[in-house]
């Protein structure tokens, strides 16, 4: 028989809340480390050809024999060529965006970095489209468009195509993480409203 000196088994204590509340942040802070990198996987050799295959169009002729180097620098040989600007932006663009924060993005896997490699060559992709009709418009006896400036422009709207992919597929995984988290948070608080204040003991 059960007399007025039984007590009700002990509720549990906060303690074990805090521990799985700490867990829960562990596993949050986790999500939110891989959620910034990226996973490329095979892209990751085609975005690693594509870089250099631009670096190689700088040591090929640009325009006649203006080489993709002298149009950077800006050398006597490519102010005799009469190097328009739409140029000399492309191929500092390439540069930057479609090497240097390619070769930044593949090394550190950071999802920030792809996004900006992504947005500098979609630019470039534009601007190598203005060099070339410029080099088309000139008059004689300058020299048209060289082989350098085409595979450059090509190799950029190849690495743009597949950076676009990568980001976009970080972005999507990003987003599907979020609403998970939302709605583990919704149910937590609406199980906590469920459950109600512990009851006091006798």
């Amino acid at each position: 028989m059960f007399t007025m000196n039984d007590t009700k088994p002990e509720q549990p204590t906060g303690g074990s809340n805090g521990e799985f509340e700490e867990f829960k942040g562990d596993i949050d802070a986790a999500e939110q480390r891989i959620a910034r990198e990226i996973d490329p996987g095979g892209r990751a050799m085609v975005v690693a050809t594509c870089v250099f295959v631009i670096l190689l169009s700088f040591v090929l002729p640009h325009t006649g024999a203006v080489k993709g180097f002298d149009v950077l620098l800006g050398d006597q040989v490519a102010l005799d060529a009469k190097i328009l600007l739409p140029s000399r932006v492309f191929v500092w663009l390439i540069l930057v965006f479609s090497v240097g924060f390619s070769m930044l993005a593949l090394l550190t896997r950071r999802w920030g970095l792809a996004w900006i490699a992504l947005a500098g060559s979609a630019v470039s992709c534009f601007l190598g489209m203005l060099a070339i009709w410029s080099r088309n418009t000139v008059v004689k006896p300058y020299p048209g468009p060289g082989f350098g400036l085409y595979l450059a422009w090509i190799a950029v709207i190849l690495l743009t195509f597949h950076w676009a992919r990568v980001v976009w597929s970080r972005t999507a995984v990003q987003l599907a993480a979020e609403a998970q988290r939302r709605e583990s948070t919704a149910e937590q608080q609406k199980r906590g409203l469920l459950d109600g204040p512990d009851e006091p003991t006798s």
